[in-house]
């Protein structure tokens, strides 16, 4: 059990090492990574050109049932919102546009495929 809970953090690193590295390579520029408010959580918030980027990355290890994005339901997706809600509070950014983007990292035979959803979403603000 402690071994699959060992891999999964490496697998998710990982991937949110790899999304870090391909968001900068696309003008953004990381403000906070694995912000954390209670039990809210952000995995990556960028600033870019068009605003503020709340990034949520789903890391997984071919085959898989699903694909990584398909995991970002409706709890993920309110929470993440009231994430950003209150991180651009507290930091001070009511001011810039806010987007909701979804990263997928899928390790194959010792590399990996990425696809960025930008704007995944449309926030539910509650």
């Amino acid at each position: 059990m402690a071994c699959s809970k060992n891999r999964r953090i490496r697998v998710g690193k990982a991937g949110e090492d790899i999304a870090a590295g391909f968001l900068i390579k696309a003008g953004h520029t990381i403000l906070e990574r694995n912000w954390r408010s209670g039990h809210l959580e952000i995995d990556l918030i960028t600033l870019a050109g068009d605003g503020i980027h709340f990034v949520e990355v789903k890391s997984r290890v071919f085959p898989m049932e699903a694909g990584p994005e398909e995991n970002v339901g409706y709890a993920k997706r309110k929470n993440m919102a009231a994430a950003a809600r209150k991180w651009m509070k507290t930091a001070g950014k009511d001011d810039l546009e806010c987007r909701f983007d979804v990263i997928s990292v899928v390790f194959k035979d010792g590399t990996y495929e990425i696809e960025y959803l930008p704007e995944a979403f449309i926030p539910i603000f509650v």
